[in-house]
């Protein structure tokens, strides 16, 4: 095909693909607002990641406002009002997510008192936010779990049900106001549950305080967020007929030049990288094999048939990716399992994703919050230069996250 007649239809899939239903629109601006469970930054930065890494030519922006502490009346950042006029309403975002509740029930049984407070805070958030900025999708979501799965409850009902309650009243405010729900409770205790049946020690250890999740447990916290969002699962997907040399399906992806030569092989370029996930951390590797993540959120599917019954070598850019039998390939594999050059791809785009929100949390708190007030000649370039720094960073992420052809090999091994 020629080049650039197949450059077209690659940003063409691409285009198709990006308006298949997902929540994020090209322009965006995303603000993340929330506790310190939203300060960890990991959640956030996993569904910033997998927005670039699935659609690497939509252009949103992403800033992240957690505060350690903060309830809907605010924190130590300040009141709500002043924490929504500096941290939220300036970056004039398009989309908002709201996550508290951990810190507003106070960690004790259910208060009517402290629910009315929780209510009429989130209540004037939407209204404060909504006034300054009519046409913003605020996400609502509900709490994230305390851990009373691994660990016995403190309290008869334990603090998780209150947390439940405190969401059950987000579901209704959604529907009121037209909000974007998104539970990241359920699916996490589901998989909490799981884990804790598999290995109960290190099952306690992706909450480890049983407040804040552990990168494993931020990723299913991310996976819940995009699933309100109508985030698609499919990566790419790729089926070869070897006995007829030919491709039956190239979803999201290329396929050129297969030939049948000395076993089987082809150029691939998929419009899209599989999530970065760090298999060696053994409780993101539990938390994950304890979820439905990978078929939710990170198929990516390589189907071979028609192979002589044997193993086989894949190898990606002559890298050896692994040995699978000839059923197993006609049966399929999902290669986002697997240590390839497009995960070790993904793998920058998110660490360009933490350098980026580093260096913008660093002038936020380190800078901005603490120093402005003094009035110093060398605060406002100090701020621009992290700021021109961060806008470099986010050039190289969304450039690491551009598709790139690879080259596949099949070996029968002999």
């Amino acid at each position: 095909m020629h080049l650039r007649t197949s450059a077209v239809l690659l940003l063409l899939t691409n285009t198709l693909f990006a308006q298949s239903g997902f929540y994020l629109k090209d322009g965006d601006t995303v603000v993340f607002y929330g506790d310190s469970i939203t300060d960890q930054r990991l959640y956030t930065v996993f569904t910033e990641t997998f927005v670039l890494t699935r659609f690497p030519r939509l252009h949103v922006r992403f800033v992240h406002s957690g505060w350690g502490g903060d309830k809907v009346t605010g924190g130590g950042g300040g009141t709500i009002d002043v924490r929504l006029k500096r941290d939220v309403i300036p970056f004039q975002p398009s989309v908002m997510t709201v996550m508290l509740g951990m810190n507003d029930a106070r960690y004790n049984p259910f208060d009517q008192d402290t629910y009315q407070t929780f209510v009429s805070g989130y209540d004037n958030i939407v209204k404060t936010v909504r006034k300054a900025l009519p046409n913003i999708r605020i996400t609502a979501i509900q709490p994230s779990p305390y851990d009373d799965v691994t660990r016995s409850p403190r309290f008869e009902g334990g603090y998780n049900a209150v947390l439940v309650r405190y969401g059950e009243y987000l579901r209704e405010l959604a529907q009121r106001e037209k909000l974007t729900l998104a539970d990241l409770n359920t699916g996490v205790v589901a998989a909490l549950r799981t884990a804790d049946q598999k290995d109960h020690e290190l099952a306690q250890q992706i909450i480890p305080d049983r407040i804040h999740p552990a990168p494993g447990g931020h990723m299913l916290m991310a996976e819940a967020l995009l699933k309100s969002w109508n985030a698609p699962a499919l990566v790419a997907a790729v089926e070869i007929d070897a006995a007829a040399g030919a491709v039956t399906r190239s979803d999201n992806t290329t396929v050129a030049e297969l030939t049948t030569k000395d076993g089987l092989s082809w150029i691939e370029t998929d419009q899209a990288l599989p999530m970065p996930i760090d298999w060696k951390d053994p409780r993101m590797n539990l938390a994950i094999r304890s979820s439905d993540f990978m078929s939710a959120i990170d198929d990516e599917q390589l189907r071979v048939k028609g192979l002589p019954a044997g193993s086989y070598t894949l190898n990606i850019d002559n890298d050896t990716i692994g040995t699978f039998t000839a059923a197993q390939l006609a049966s399929g594999i999902n290669l986002a399992e697997l240590p390839t050059p497009m995960a070790a791809q993904a793998n920058e785009v998110l660490v360009l994703t933490h350098c980026h929100n580093h260096l913008r949390f660093a002038g936020w708190r380190f800078v901005s919050f603490p120093l402005t007030k003094y009035g110093f000649e060398t605060t406002r370039p100090a701020l621009d230069s992290l700021y021109m720094l961060e806008r470099d960073v986010v050039e190289a992420q969304r450039a690491a996250a551009q598709p790139k052809p690879h080259r596949y090999e099949l070996r029968l091994v002999r």
